[in-house]
């Protein structure tokens, strides 16, 4: 895959109506391109060679084309039928922050300050039977810490298995799903007895594609997650409007009973004054956006905040010197980011989602009701920070 000077690949992502059972014959009919369909082939067509592939859960192709192609494509959004939209696709990264050398004295002795920040410690919820996927770099598949849990994987990186060769989704696995109780060290994971599902969407080296996220989210709505964490991004500008594509997206992953967490995005300098906006996608509407605050639950000073009119944060999760797991020999690591917030509010989902049976809309609902609400404005931490039920 190869990127040009504004974060694009050359590939499309096309989006299909409501109604998009013959989607497959109109991309061949209107732009001849044969495409193959997700939910039939997997990985056995892989989404970086084929010319073209249909994600049946989102209603959404992802498309190589040549200039008369899209010239097609866009055509055909513009008139009545079943392609409404075409965008590039973009470059997205894993989203990480400089480590903070110095935080205030805590007692992590039983649990980390992150899962008592949330309430953890004493809810009686433990996310059984609830599904969580994380997109991300993948998992260390042979973490102690997780030998006794069943993970389901899935790689949609070209030429690279599931196993994490970057760290930063084991430690976003760890913070949501990990466990509570360790020989050494503080319990770190908040639903513990959830089902984990990681999906590598982020290469080892720590950076994806829209399409490799978009296949993420379909596998994970065919796969009957309750929630998908998403600590990765692409950084905006001011009032830049927000991906329709992925927003449509969002509402179809809602409507089918699944909720999106994403990080805001680490590029703020607060000590310098300046506040950037919410990053791609955490900024589309129907995504939720999560910024960071540190153990004395000020706002992270990388937390990107609300900014212009487009995107928005709509609730804050511990994020600065977060501990958790981290792949072999090290095994635990502490990092800083909205990335480790967002796993945080995702952990916490699967809790509530236990406790109540809520699902997507519901899910969203509880989450914001429930917030500590913080000295902050709510620019800069929305509803508050997210509680365990």
């Amino acid at each position: 895959m190869t990127t040009a000077a504004d974060g694009t690949t050359g590939r499309y992502l096309v989006l299909m109506d409501d109604d998009w059972t013959e989607a497959t014959q109109e991309l061949n009919r209107v732009a001849g391109i044969q495409a193959v369909d997700s939910a039939e082939g997997g990985l056995a067509h892989p989404l970086w060679d084929a010319d073209g592939l249909m994600m049946q859960e989102l209603g959404v192709a992802l498309v190589s084309a040549d200039p008369d192609q899209v010239a097609a494509l866009t055509g055909a959004a513009d008139e009545p039928g079943p392609i409404t939209l075409v965008e590039p696709e973009r470059q997205v990264f894993a989203i990480g922050a400089p480590r903070v050398e110095e935080m205030a004295e805590l007692d992590e002795t039983t649990f980390t300050w992150g899962l008592q920040a949330v309430g953890a410690p004493t809810s009686t919820a433990t996310g059984k039977g609830v599904r969580v996927a994380v997109l991300d770099t993948g998992f260390d598949l042979e973490h102690p810490d997780f030998a006794d849990r069943t993970v389901t994987s899935m790689s949609f990186v070209q030429g690279q298995d599931v196993q994490d060769g970057n760290g930063h989704g084991t430690h976003c696995i760890g913070t949501a799903c990990g466990p509570r109780k360790l020989e050494q060290g503080p319990g770190y994971g908040l639903a513990y007895e959830s089902a984990i599902y990681a999906g590598k969407v982020l290469s080892n080296e720590g950076s994806g594609a829209d399409g490799g996220i978009l296949s993420g989210i379909a596998w994970a709505i065919a796969s009957g997650c309750r929630v998908v964490s998403m600590s990765l991004g692409a950084r905006t500008v001011p009032d830049q409007p927000y991906s329709r594509l992925f927003e449509r997206a969002a509402q179809r992953a809602l409507a089918a009973g699944t909720l999106i967490i994403a990080a805001a995005g680490n590029d703020s300098k607060r000590a310098d004054g300046s506040i950037a906006p919410i990053s791609h996608p955490a900024n589309c509407p129907s995504i939720m956006a999560i910024g960071a605050i540190d153990s004395g639950q000020q706002i992270a000073n990388f937390s990107c905040g609300t900014v212009g009119s487009v995107g928005s944060v709509d609730l804050v999760g511990p994020g600065v010197d977060v501990y958790s797991s981290w792949p072999m020999e090290m095994r635990h690591r502490r990092i800083s980011g909205t990335s480790m917030a967002t796993p945080h509010v995702a952990g916490v989902t699967a809790l509530i989602g236990q406790a109540t049976e809520a699902r997507a809309y519901e899910l969203w609902a509880r989450l914001a009701q429930t917030a500590r609400r913080l000295p902050l404005p709510s620019t800069d931490g929305g509803a508050g920070l997210v509680q365990a039920p």
